[in-house]
C-alpha cells in the first residue's frame, strides 16, 4: 500500500515504468509544462484565466536500429506541445478530465505511439496543485477525424421580418432542400432586461436569441434547436435542419464573437466561420450589402 501510495504521486514516468511491459518500451517526456488559460465549471473561473501544469509521458514503438539523426522518424517533442495547444484553442473546458481525454486521444493518433500519461494541474486554484491523471493505450483508440472530411453546412441567418412572413414555410423547404443547414436568428424586436453588468448582458443577450429560436421551432417541426457542437455535427452528417442556440459555443469559445451580440448577422457569420460552412446566407434583411433573398431567390 506504501508503494502504491508513493507511486500515485510520483511523476508519469515511474509510473509508465511500474506499469509497464517486462520489456519496457522508450518513452518521450514532458515536464512541468505551464500554460495560462481559462477553463473551469465555476462561475468566479469564467471571464479570467489560471495556470495549468501539464505533465506528459508518451511510450514509443521500438524504433529502427539506425535512425540517421532524421527528427522526422521519432515522435518529437512538438507533437505533444502541439497536442496541448490544438485541444486548448479548440474551445473553453469546464473539466480537467476532458481536456486529459482529448489530450492523449490526439497524441495517440501519432503512429509511434502506444502508451500515453497525461497529468494535469491546476496551480491557482488553492494551497497546492489540483489535478488529475490518466493513462490510455493506442489500442481502440478512435483516429481524429480529418477537419476536411467534417460536414460543411449552409447557415442561413433569418431576420426578425423573416420570422414573420408568411412565406416562412417556403423559405424552410428550398433551405431543407439544399441539404444540411443551420438557421440562426438575432436578438427579438423586444428589447431584453437590460443589466448594468455585461457579462450579465451577455447572458440575458443570449438568452434572448434562443428564446426567438425556439419561436421559430414552434413555427416548423423540421426546425429543431440544438446547442453543442457534437449535435451539429450529428445533424449535418444526417442532411438535417437546425436551429443554433448560441449560448453554449459563445460562452466556451477560446476566440468568441467581437461583434455585439445585438448584430445577428454578424454572430451568424462567426458562427459559420466556426462551422466552415459551404455558405452563408441572410433572408429578410435590410443591411446595407447584404444578400436580401425572398423564397423564389433561393439558389
Amino acid at each position: 500500500m506504501t508503494s502504491d501510495l508513493r507511486l500515485a504521486f510520483e511523476h508519469p514516468e515511474a509510473r509508465a515504468a511500474a506499469t509497464g511491459p517486462d520489456r519496457p518500451h522508450d518513452r518521450i517526456s514532458l515536464r512541468d509544462h505551464v500554460v495560462e488559460v481559462e477553463i473551469g465549471a465555476f462561475q468566479p473561473e469564467r471571464g479570467t484565466t489560471q495556470r495549468l501544469c501539464f505533465n506528459v509521458v508518451v511510450e514509443v514503438r521500438p524504433h529502427a536500429a539506425d535512425l540517421g539523426d532524421d527528427v522526422d522518424r521519432i515522435l518529437s517533442y512538438d507533437r505533444i506541445t502541439e497536442a496541448i495547444a490544438s485541444e486548448l484553442d479548440a474551445e473553453r473546458l469546464n473539466l480537467l478530465e476532458t481536456l486529459a481525454e482529448r489530450v492523449a486521444e490526439r497524441i495517440l493518433t501519432e503512429p509511434l505511439a502506444l502508451r500515453c500519461f497525461v497529468r494535469i494541474e491546476k496551480l491557482d486554484r488553492g494551497p497546492g496543485a489540483l489535478g488529475v491523471e490518466i493513462v490510455r493505450s493506442s489500442q481502440g483508440v478512435p483516429r481524429l477525424a480529418e477537419e476536411s472530411s467534417a460536414p460543411r453546412p449552409l447557415v442561413v441567418h433569418l431576420s426578425n421580418a423573416a420570422l414573420g412572413a408568411s412565406d416562412l414555410t417556403a423559405w424552410i423547404d428550398r433551405i431543407a432542400a439544399r441539404g444540411p443547414a443551420v438557421l440562426t436568428v438575432g436578438l427579438p424586436d423586444e428589447r431584453p432586461i437590460q443589466a448594468a453588468n455585461p457579462a450579465v448582458q451577455r447572458r440575458i443577450d443570449l438568452l434572448s436569441i434562443e428564446q426567438n429560436a425556439w419561436a421559430l421551432a414552434g413555427r416548423d417541426p423540421r426546425c429543431v434547436v440544438v446547442d453543442t457542437r457534437t449535435e451539429l455535427d450529428w445533424a449535418m452528417r444526417h442532411d438535417q435542419l437546425t436551429v443554433w442556440a448560441p449560448s453554449k459555443l459563445v460562452l466556451d469559445a477560446t476566440h468568441p464573437p467581437t461583434a455585439p451580440l445585438t448584430d445577428g448577422p454578424a454572430l451568424s457569420r462567426w458562427f459559420a466561420e466556426l462551422m466552415r460552412a459551404r455558405q452563408v446566407l441572410e433572408l429578410g434583411t435590410e443591411r446595407p450589402g447584404a444578400v436580401g433573398l425572398d423564397a423564389d431567390d433561393l439558389p
